[in-house]
């Protein structure tokens, strides 16, 4: 057996049997074992950003790591940035990474790279096998790195006679690594808070946004009065009837500062506490008050459910429904708004569907019409770096087995970066409807000009078009084996997503905004 085949075997006696991937020459004995393993769905994706956004949105959905095949260094750097986004929203990973051979690489052949250094600015694990007979332990070790009960990026790089070698050895999956026990003086501290304070805010993120700890915050809060919010920096929410009507801290500086003005006390649940995303000219970095007291209940590796449990122990919070959102709301018709958009999704959506949202600024709006909507699970780009959405929900679609439709809510701009993904939904099969929201320019940076001071000329402005040429992405997909349609009233589009949950594979629709 050579190393490739026990990479292969190990991954899956160890529970990974998806792997999302964009192999080149050094990898080639790995692609070679998996006509001799059964058990891998292996997924092809044209561009590695898109293979690193796959498996983020996989793990979102799935609860637990796929790996992903990449090639050699700069194949590994072209998907940085999703495993940017990925390490931010706490998503397991494992990134096989090839590599010149070990007898090669003194030889500086042209994609030779310091890989493992690329891979260290996103991976809570590195390693480099040296052996065949290195290379089953160093996958399990890997598999176990980014199965953390709060997910972990791991990265095993493979000098591609580690692979081709003989000597090959299977190895067993190793124990899951639970996460960090809650601290039972943090819980009672927590408790005392509430009992004896105003103004307190009970801030969740991680696993505190599913929709049991959602329950367990809200006995919490009525229980003593205190406010509930997610942290902005969340990559998975459960959302819709029968979920909290949770809002998250404001992405603008101004507005989170006035949100958070009123607290005294701020209880942080697996959440950071709140800062801007960039700094602004004669504006706070902070967004909560100087004089707020911060407690932490549960930090980001621990788990946020059992901390809200242990809570209401000590509270001994009874029972309480979750508030009834009121009325499943109307599609609205005429002119796309960002309200109006946001109360239609709501009108036409499937039960237990999955929102992959890169709407950016757009659809800042988007949840407080959506509260009534049925049953979803609502996926953020928490990272800030373009490009995850249209990966992020093939991934998700993946996870969810093809059961549940994901739309995908999808900003034109940075829909460019990864738009290859439509080739794979369309390869795969994939339920995903995705609403291109096309207004032909950079929105976002054009409130970041006014928000940093600054005032754009015409050669700015030109840097912010997107309209010369246009983009004609109804052409563009169906030139990726996509149906797509365009749509400029809302009565229109609310039609074509209908007619796209009724279909089995994917479908964009072009919403001129």
């Amino acid at each position: 057996m050579n190393g490739a085949k026990s990479l292969v075997e190990t991954l899956l006696k160890s529970g990974v049997d998806t792997c999302f991937a964009n192999p080149g020459t050094s990898e080639m004995h790995f692609v070679a074992a998996l006509d001799q393993s059964v058990g891998m769905h292996c997924v092809l994706g044209l561009q590695e950003n898109v293979v690193t956004g796959m498996a983020d949105g996989y793990y979102r959905i799935k609860g637990k790591p796929a790996c992903t095949l990449l090639h050699c260094g700069p194949g590994l750097a072209n998907g940085l940035a999703n495993l940017h986004n990925a390490r931010r929203a706490r998503s397991g990973i494992v990134n096989i990474v090839g590599d010149q051979a070990t007898y090669h690489r003194p030889l500086d052949a042209p994609l030779t790279a310091d890989t493992e250094s690329l891979a260290r600015a996103v991976s809570a694990w590195v390693h480099t096998s040296a052996h065949a007979a290195d290379v089953g332990r160093d996958t399990a070790v890997a598999v176990q790195a980014a199965s953390a009960a709060t997910g972990r990026i791991a990265t095993l790089i493979l000098p591609s006679d580690t692979s081709w070698d003989e000597g090959g050895v299977v190895a067993d999956a190793l124990p899951v690594l639970v996460s960090p026990a809650i601290n039972p003086f943090a819980v009672q501290n927590a408790a005392r808070v509430l009992r004896s304070s105003k103004n307190v805010l009970i801030l969740i993120a991680g696993n505190g946004t599913n929709a049991l700890s959602q329950s367990l915050a809200w006995r919490i809060a009525q229980a003593t009065g205190a406010a509930l919010m997610a942290d902005y920096i969340t990559g998975h929410v459960a959302r819709g009837r029968g979920r909290l009507q949770l809002d998250r801290v404001p992405y603008n500086t101004d507005q989170a500062v006035k949100v958070l003005s009123r607290f005294e006390h701020i209880i942080l649940v697996s959440a950071k506490p709140p800062v801007g995303f960039f700094a602004y000219p004669g504006k706070p970095s902070k967004q909560y008050p100087d004089t707020a007291q911060l407690h932490v209940l549960a930090r980001e590796d621990q788990d946020a459910e059992a901390a809200l449990r242990a809570l209401v122990d000590e509270l001994g919070a009874p029972e309480v429904a979750i508030p009834d959102p009121g009325p499943r709301p109307d599609i609205v018709t005429g002119a796309p708004t960002p309200e109006g958009l946001a109360q239609t999704l709501a009108a036409v959506m499937p039960e237990h569907a999955i929102i992959a949202d890169e709407s950016v600024s757009y659809g800042r709006g988007f949840y407080k019409n959506t509260h009534a909507a049925p049953a979803h699970d609502w996926l953020h780009l928490v990272g800030g770096a373009i490009g995850a959405g249209m990966p992020m929900a093939t991934g998700a679609a993946i996870g969810s087995g093809g059961q549940r439709r994901v739309i995908n809510l999808q900003a034109d701009g940075s829909a460019m970066y990864s738009l290859q993904s439509l080739w794979t939904q369309a390869r795969e099969r994939l339920p995903v409807t995705t609403i291109l929201l096309n207004n032909r320019k950079y929105s976002i940076l054009i409130g970041e000009y006014k928000a940093v001071g600054a005032t754009p000329g015409p050669t700015a402005m030109s840097m912010l078009d997107l309209g010369n040429p246009n983009l004609d992405w109804v052409a563009l997909a169906k030139g990726m084996g996509v149906e797509a349609a365009r749509a400029t009233t809302l009565e229109a589009c609310a039609d074509l997503m209908r007619q796209s949950f009724k279909q089995s594979g994917p479908f964009l629709i072009e919403l001129t905004i």
